[in-house]
């Protein structure tokens, strides 16, 4: 995407990446909180203070009870209701292992629904329901801290925010000026200037909230932003959200500033993020994108997802080719905002970030099996977590190997790697 993208769409190229792209294969080596484990923990926290990483961000949404897949955004645009799957052989068998009711992923207990709180008592609940699958569990977090800085020369801050799981345009637009803000605080607060770096981790559609944060801080006053910041200001007074307009009449000033982080880099990492938003580089630091991929293509571009029906109703339920979740919650998914306001507030970004709409224009981009950004470096890693169990909640479809406590050294040695080895 080019410098000043201005919130458009990424191009969705099937390319072969070239040198932006590695391979490789998760080796768990030593158990967590092992002597050995910590003492290569350490080196990473002794390279990482020394680039000039001051604080990692594991940022997390739920995968229980939040339409993962945004199946909903699909019966509404038409789907099995209106006969748009006819005469596309296995359509309905995938339709079906997407939707919440039918995927085999749990629903949150006592009916809980995003928005989510970024509150100890929520996180503390998805620790207990789900554990460490595609969650950043407080004890890895305490734990990496911990080892971080055993030896490191600055300390390293570990954080872990919660975002509100809304897998929508209009979620995910508030959830970015919320990060920004806590971000900015955050630089404030712990006195970090320019030559100190922030590194995100950003599990699934929480990549997505940081790509749209990568526009808003493009250094040039691109008019997407004055626009994005108008709806949502809209938005906020509409639904009595005093604090939302706050913040953005804050983050407004800042941005048009150009000191909203103090000149802090922003290092981000996603992890299993559908290609949607395209990413604009010119006002953040380093940048990786990480999937779990096992190909089953037959022609040359090992480099792709496999999107063949019917094969993919069989291999879907055993994550055999990988991230099902990252390949197919692309545009033209996404829940349903809840209220008459959000619905039309959603409308208006989704004009503004995403040309593609409707039920056969997802079937076009899941069909194109693209696995990484138009932008930053590339990582395919087989997580070998394809047993055969057809239990979703073996492996949630793929989604979930990435913040394993077995796969946190593994992650951490690919980044520092990738970004900070001399």
């Amino acid at each position: 995407m080019p410098v000043e993208n201005n919130f458009q769409h990424d191009e969705l190229s099937r390319k072969n990446p070239g040198e932006r792209l590695a391979v490789t294969e998760l080796t768990v080596g030593a158990p967590p909180d092992s002597p050995e484990w910590l003492e290569a923990m350490a080196g990473h926290g002794r390279a990482l203070s020394h680039a000039g990483v001051r604080t990692i961000l594991f940022l997390h949404g739920a995968l229980h009870g939040t339409d993962v897949f945004g199946a909903q955004r699909l019966d509404e645009a038409g789907g099995l209701k209106r006969g748009y799957s006819r005469g596309v052989s296995g359509l309905d068998a995938l339709l079906a292992a997407m939707r919440q009711e039918s995927n085999g992923i749990p629903l949150l207990p006592g009916g809980m629904m995003p928005p989510l709180n970024d509150d100890e008592a929520t996180k503390k609940l998805l620790d207990e329901q789900i554990g460490d699958a595609g969650n950043f569990t407080q004890a890895v977090v305490d734990l990496t801290q911990r080892a971080m800085n055993t030896s490191s020369t600055k300390p390293i801050t570990c954080l872990r925010r919660l975002w509100s799981s809304e897998h929508h345009h209009l979620g995910r637009a508030v959830a970015a000026v919320r990060l920004l803000n806590d971000l900015r605080s955050h630089c404030g607060a712990q006195r970090l200037a320019s030559g100190d770096r922030i590194l995100v981790q950003a599990h699934g559609q929480a990549g997505l909230v940081l790509s749209l944060i990568s526009n808003l801080l493009c250094p040039s006053p691109i008019t997407g932003r004055a626009k994005l910041f108008t709806i949502l200001t809209s938005y906020a007074e509409q639904s009595g959200q005093a604090e939302l307009a706050s913040t953005v009449e804050r983050l407004d000033s800042l941005l048009a500033a150009g000191n909203v982080l103090n000149g802090v880099a922003l290092d981000i990492v996603t992890l299993g993020q559908p290609v949607r938003y395209g990413w604009d580089t010119s006002g953040i630091g380093k940048m990786l994108h990480v999937v779990n991929h096992r190909s089953l293509r037959t022609d040359s571009k090992t480099w792709l997802a496999k999107m063949e029906l019917p094969q993919i109703t069989m291999e879907m339920p055993i994550a055999w080719g990988g991230d099902y979740v990252q390949e197919l919650a692309v545009a033209g998914s996404d829940a349903v905002p809840l209220t008459e306001e959000a619905h039309a507030a959603n409308k208006a970004i989704w004009e503004l970030v995403e040309p593609f709409d409707g039920f056969e224009r997802w079937l076009e981009c899941s069909r194109r099996a693209v696995r990484f950004p138009s932008e930053g470096r590339c990582l395919l890693v087989d997580y070998k977590d394809s047993t055969g169990s057809t239990n979703p909640r073996d492996h949630y479809y793929g989604h979930a190997a990435y913040t394993r406590r077995n796969a946190m050294l593994f992650n951490m040695t690919q980044i520092v790697g990738t970004f900070y080895s001399s």
